[in-house]
């Protein structure tokens, strides 16, 4: 689907169905470097179990025009832009990495559009090294191949694949190459930057899921039971021998307890 928000074209996954915003609506919000096609194993499923799926390409990244943003607070305040633009009221909110700090922040901004918010393999800040900073400034190329190494598992670096024939780190590989020069960088000193995180957990008002993964080497999951701890109405779960990608390396798992999560009554 396209839909223009802020005078720009953006393209949203919408898993292969009709978008209808009257329905019960998951906007899912891509990591760093990425774009809805992170999301591929989990938007079809819920768009053919009854909700409405919104996966966007946030600006700049992939299919999407304008420029990537340059922090948290600006991608939280355009995914509340998106939905009016869509014509959505409410919706459950999904994030992943980076998406997961966007989701906390668009939760703390905008509390009477959310009504739940799930969080995978994020925490209440990522800080990012500063050779991986450097790698993303000069050799763009190192720094993606860097981050879809770290960001899987065993699973994935065996290339065992859920769907036949493809694999973690090619599938990755090729997501971030898609993008245009100095988008990564963008995303990732955005994500250095933000520092609001615990502020805006406390002030989240809705329920919430936390999705880590125990191998995760590029947000350890300590971090993320640590937001679990934080956020009012929360259940954490730790998925186990999945990286980073946990929604990639275990879909069926993590399917699963964000559809129970979502059925779940308020």
């Amino acid at each position: 689907m396209r839909i223009m928000v802020h005078n720009h074209e953006i393209f949203a996954s919408t898993g292969g169905r009709e978008f209808d915003p009257t329905g019960p609506v998951l906007l899912f919000i891509h990591g760093s470097g990425q774009s809805h096609l992170t999301w591929v194993l989990q938007g079809r499923f819920f768009a053919n179990r009854g909700w409405q799926v919104l996966a966007p390409d946030l600006p700049g990244h992939y299919l999407s025009g304008g420029n990537a943003l340059s922090s948290i607070e600006l991608m939280a305040d355009w995914c509340a832009d998106l939905l009016t633009s869509a014509g959505v009221k409410t919706a459950a909110i999904i994030g992943h990495s980076q998406g997961g700090l966007v989701a906390l922040e668009l939760a703390r901004r905008y509390p009477q559009r959310v009504t739940k918010l799930a969080i995978i393999a994020s925490a209440m800040a990522i800080p990012v090294h500063d050779s991986l900073l450097d790698m993303a400034t000069n050799t763009e190329e190192k720094a993606a191949t860097a981050m879809v190494a770290w960001g899987h598992d065993a699973i994935g670096h065996a290339h065992d694949h859920t769907m036949p024939g493809q694999s973690h780190l090619g599938y990755g590989e090729k997501v971030m190459g898609q993008n245009p020069t100095g988008v990564l960088l963008t995303d990732l000193t955005a994500c250095n930057q933000y520092k609001d995180g615990e502020v805006a957990a406390k002030a989240v008002a809705c329920p919430s899921i936390c999705i880590l993964a125990e191998r995760d080497k590029m947000t350890p999951a300590k971090f993320g039971k640590a937001l679990g701890d934080v956020l009012p109405d929360n259940q954490t779960h730790i998925i186990n021998g999945a990286g980073h990608f946990v929604h990639s390396e275990k879909p069926v798992e993590t399917n699963m307890l964000l559809r129970s999560f979502l059925t779940k009554s308020s």
